[in-house]
């Protein structure tokens, strides 16, 4: 995997690799695609007949100048008829081509939030949520922006440009046709030179955008330990830090789009000037009429607009490309842990697991696990203990499949996991964690979320289960209670229930234990370890634990200690062994009278 890549600086030049990426959706809307061109083509026809319909009517009222006549009256209409046909046929255009936008920004968000959830743990323990949340919503928005005014903006406005330089050169000469041909050369090279200077700070901003941004859902996202620790002034001083690196980013930017609108101001001002100075030259000597006067100011105006909102095009196709390079970078991210061609599925009925010389590390410089080698058979309980940092929940991960080893294999069945698909092998764990984290939805469908599938019975036998039925029946919205963002409103072992019941409903034939009590106090430690025994019957489990006393009823425990297997047996067996088990065993003992005494003496 290339981390690096999707931090790094965008390249000036644009990455037509985008247009790859369009190509498709405009191919699947062919259809769509064709009637809005044809829409074009008639809106362009439109716009192009208005200014000769306009100088037949100035060129009849000059000659009929007492009265009015039909023939003006029903080119005043015709031109009426013109200006609405160039704004209806567009308004056809952009409505026909909104279908095909749409779609495509629905598709590649889906393909950038599925291609995020492929992504091994390692990308996502290094991402930074708000700034990549921005990062995503600009690059699709980019991509809307492009497909619109790239396809509909761009080429017409060139082809009109043509065809007014056309209709000058063989109506009124060479002159008027080079003065408006130069013009928009110049424009062009001035808009692309200008543009590709003030990119640097279009990227600026995004990045101050976004770092400003991480900053303040990092902050409110952990609002309990803000308020813990009193640091809401720190934290408003590091958020207005940021801010103010994007108000001078933001400022730099305004100050050279100032430049870059004066300078393309200049060059159409003279270019118009210069016309109108020649087409009065004409009308003076008489080989001009006031309608062709009125002609060429119509198409020099009726130019310049496009040619005006061409230079925005640019410049936002610049600033979309700036944007959609950081998309396409986290789109090439690729994940470590792969499925194998043709990687089988894991059959539902095997549960029994081995570990068999484990070796494994995240850096290179540090080896966390060294030969782990321990089996759990089918219906088994194994508990492993140890130590903090002993490598017990990097067992869990690889167990998961969220990293591949360094050495040894995992195998469940029989079968390497590593040769079976990732989705089988998660499907076939159920896990109680450490931190169970909700999302900002009912209980109910918290607890649903263990399978999405299963009907309101199934769940609600699955909260019955975990004993989770009594404490929704005290809540006065009962099973639609919102736990809030992240579960803050329920306490710790309130959410471990939850977890519980979400595992009992995935109906998984292993399930995994990670330190499930190790946050809660005394009495909501029994009831839940009692919940626990209850699901883990007639399932594989394996249980990760700091507190000993939460494993001695385990039909094996596992020692680890600095990465490798020190002891293996049950409670007993260990204790008589007089190792590392019973030296924890009789420190936590300890620890736990001396803190039964403190509760006495502070009462």
């Amino acid at each position: 995997m290339n981390h690096g890549n999707y931090d790094s600086e965008p390249d000036q030049k644009i990455n037509w690799h985008v247009i790859r990426i369009i190509w498709p959706y405009l191919m699947e809307y062919r259809g769509r695609v064709l009637l809005a061109l044809g829409f074009l083509v008639l809106a362009k026809l439109g716009s192009v007949v208005g200014p000769f319909i306009l100088k037949h009517i100035v060129d009849a009222l000059d000659a009929e100048k007492s009265q009015l006549l039909a023939a003006p009256i029903a080119l005043v209409f015709a031109y009426g008829l013109a200006r609405f046909a160039n704004v209806l046929f567009g308004e056809l255009r952009d409505t026909v081509f909104g279908r095909v936008t749409e779609r495509a920004m629905r598709k590649i968000g889906l393909e950038v939030f599925q291609h995020l959830h492929n992504l091994d743990l390692d990308f996502h323990l290094n991402r930074r949520t708000g700034g990549l949340s921005r990062d995503i919503e600009r690059g699709t928005n980019g991509i809307s922006f492009l497909m619109r005014f790239f396809v509909f903006n761009i080429v017409p406005t060139f082809i009109e440009i043509f065809m007014v330089v056309g209709i000058f050169l063989f109506n009124y000469g060479w002159g008027f046709a080079l003065i408006t041909l130069v013009a928009v050369v110049l424009y062009t090279a001035y808009s692309v030179v200008a543009t590709e200077w003030r990119t640097r700070f279009v990227r600026e901003a995004n990045l101050a955008d976004s770092a400003s941004n991480t900053r303040a859902v990092d902050s409110l996202l952990n609002f309990e330990t803000v308020k813990y620790f009193t640091n809401e002034d720190f934290e408003a001083n590091r958020y207005d830090h940021e801010l103010q690196k994007w108000e001078l980013a933001r400022r730099k930017n305004r100050l050279s789009l100032f430049s870059l609108n004066g300078g393309q101001a200049f060059i159409i001002a003279l270019a118009m000037t210069c016309m109108m100075w020649l087409a009065a030259h004409r009308v003076a000597a008489g080989t001009m009429t006031i309608g062709d006067f009125v002609l060429i100011n119509a198409f020099m105006i009726q130019l310049f607009l496009p040619l005006n909102f061409l230079g925005f095009v640019y410049r936002e196709i610049k600033g979309s490309m700036a944007n959609i390079e950081k998309m396409l970078q986290l789109l090439d991210v690729r994940p470590s842990v792969i499925d194998k061609p043709g990687a089988a599925a894991l059959a539902p009925d095997k549960a029994s697991i081995e570990f068999s010389d484990v070796t494994f590390r995240y850096r290179a410089d540090r080896e966390i696990l060294r030969g782990v080698s321990f089996s759990i058979d089918s219906g088994e309980k194994v508990a492993v203990v140890g130590a903090s940092g002993a490598g017990k929940s990097t067992l869990v991960k690889l167990l998961f499949r969220f990293y591949d080893l360094n050495g040894g294999r995992i195998t469940i069945g029989g079968v390497d996991i590593s040769e079976v698909s990732k989705h089988s092998l998660r499907r076939a764990i159920g896990i109680v964690p450490q931190d169970t984290v909700l999302f900002n939805d009912t209980l109910f469908e918290n607890v649903r979320y263990g399978r999405p599938d299963a009907d309101d019975a199934e769940v609600s036998e699955a909260i019955r289960l975990a004993h989770l039925d009594g404490f929704i029946g005290q809540l006065p919205d009962g099973h639609q209670t919102m736990v809030g963002e992240r579960g803050l409103k329920l306490s710790g072992g309130e959410k471990q229930r939850v977890a519980i019941a979400r595992t009992i409903l995935k109906r998984s034939p292993i399930l995994v234990f990670d330190e499930a009590t190790s946050s809660l106090d005394s009495k909501s430690e029994q009831a839940i370890l009692k919940a626990l025994r209850e699901v883990a019957r007639g399932h594989t489990s394996l249980v990760i634990a700091h507190r000993l006393s939460t494993v001695v009823d385990a039909d094996r425990i596992v020692v680890l200690e600095q990465g490798r297997v020190v002891e293996q047996g049950t409670h007993e067996q260990l204790l008589e062994q007089r190792g590392h088990y019973a030296d924890l065993w009789y420190t936590q003992q300890k620890e736990q009278q001396r803190a039964a005494i403190g509760a006495e003496e502070a009462l």
